[in-house]
């Protein structure tokens, strides 16, 4: 199972930017998917999850009514909606699936190698 994330760049304070999580390989199930992000010197910080159950979601405080996660089932993606960005939003983002590869086989989690944010001032 291999996971790509996309659509990390430069924007200005208040601006936006859509990352993509597409996930390919030996895909059964996708229980879960998962925004992280590292900002140097920082531990790393969960920001959103969608679950594949109703597509229930789940954010960090700091992004709560600016970050909106989001699916599309039939293209194993999904999407992290980042809106009125502010400097304390970069970092390294990453994406991370939970995944079951055949039918009653375990969910394991695989992470995606990143995208930059940042935001400039």
């Amino acid at each position: 199972v291999q996971l790509q994330a996309s659509g990390g760049g430069v924007v200005r304070t208040g601006g936006s930017l859509r990352l993509s999580c597409a996930a390919s390989g030996r895909i059964f199930d996708i229980a879960s998917v998962s925004w992280y992000r590292l900002a140097p010197e920082q531990e790393r910080e969960f920001v959103a999850m969608i679950r594949h159950v109703h597509s229930i979601t789940d954010y960090a405080d700091s992004v709560k009514g600016r970050f909106t996660i989001s699916r599309d089932n039939a293209k194993n993606t999904v999407f992290l909606q980042m809106n009125s960005l502010g400097p304390e939003d970069t970092a390294i983002y990453y994406c991370m699936a939970t995944v079951q590869s055949m039918s009653q086989g375990p969910y394991r989690d695989y992470w995606g190698r990143g995208t930059q944010v940042t935001v400039s001032s």
